[in-house]
């Protein structure tokens, strides 16, 4: 297994390489890190770019996923990932931390175990729980949840194509959808039931108190996978938090929506004191 953090995740630095800034960004589940193409371009000026592929998420990196696939059981392991990433980089400062699904989770976790690791943290599409609960959310029953693992497990190239229509939104180019499933679709399939498994079945609403880092929840209009209420939830936990509400359809603003999205985080991470370019 590949110790180095840096090249077992497939860490690409760009941008302004010499800021003093550093923008990190998270991937959701079955993306690689070129699902931030319309975004990075917005911001590569001025801030130094972190870009890499989450283990388990590309060819370089399926074997690492294999070694030690119980790490990936649960998003805690992404989290320890991190701030391998983070410390092996030796940054000027820390970064400002731009996550997606359980990317956005992960680092919401990280951040309770190491708070000096980031100066800010958004948060793209994230949920602590999935599964619904007495007085929850979450968007999903356990019927639901049943029906995934079925699904995904009988025709996998099926299952991917559809999971990517519903993160797009039918109303999305179907070019979009098309590109996701590419990347997805390249994940073996048992790799991909861990991973799911490891989205689905966590509950770490426990964790959000705890957060002591600036946080901005930027959550699409419509989103398939995680409500609203998800979002308000998000809010309502994390101390301090803010909530921007992105004009955009489906699960991945960051390909539906980036102008907004740029906007949403260009002014929160502006907004932080001590930050300069």
């Amino acid at each position: 297994m590949e110790s180095d953090p840096l090249r077992r995740n497939n860490v690409n630095v760009t941008g302004r390489t010499d800021a003093r800034n550093t923008l990190l960004f998270v991937n959701g589940l079955g993306a690689d890190q070129t699902i931030w193409s319309q975004v990075v371009p917005a911001f590569a000026r001025d801030w130094r770019i972190v870009l890499f592929d989450h283990v388990g998420s590309v060819d370089s990196n399926f074997e690492d996923f294999r070694a030690r696939q119980s790490h990936y059981l649960n998003a805690s392991g992404y989290a320890e990932d991190l701030l391998q990433i983070v410390a092996a980089l030796g940054l000027p400062q820390p970064p400002v931390a731009v996550g997606h699904s359980i990317g956005g989770l992960a680092l919401l976790l990280a951040s309770v175990r190491q708070a000096e690791a980031f100066a800010r943290l958004v948060l793209i599409g994230t949920s602590p729980r999935y599964l619904d609960a007495a007085g929850y959310r979450g968007g999903f029953t356990t019927a639901d949840i049943h029906a995934t693992y079925a699904a995904l497990d009988g025709d996998y190239p099926a299952w991917v194509s559809a999971f990517s229509r519903a993160a797009l939104g039918e109303s999305s180019p179907p070019n979009l959808a098309e590109r996701f499933a590419g990347t997805m679709g390249r994940v073996p399939k048992e790799l991909m039931l861990t991973i799911v498994c490891s989205v689905l079945q966590t509950d770490h609403r426990a964790a959000l108190p705890l957060v002591r880092v600036p946080v901005l929840i930027a959550q699409s209009s419509a989103d398939y996978f995680v409500p609203r209420e998800t979002a308000d939830y998000l809010h309502a936990q994390i101390p301090g938090s803010r909530m921007a509400i992105i004009d955009a359809i489906g699960h991945l603003p960051h390909l539906t929506a980036p102008e907004a999205l740029v906007d949403g985080i260009r002014a929160f991470v502006e907004a932080g004191e001590g930050l300069a370019c």
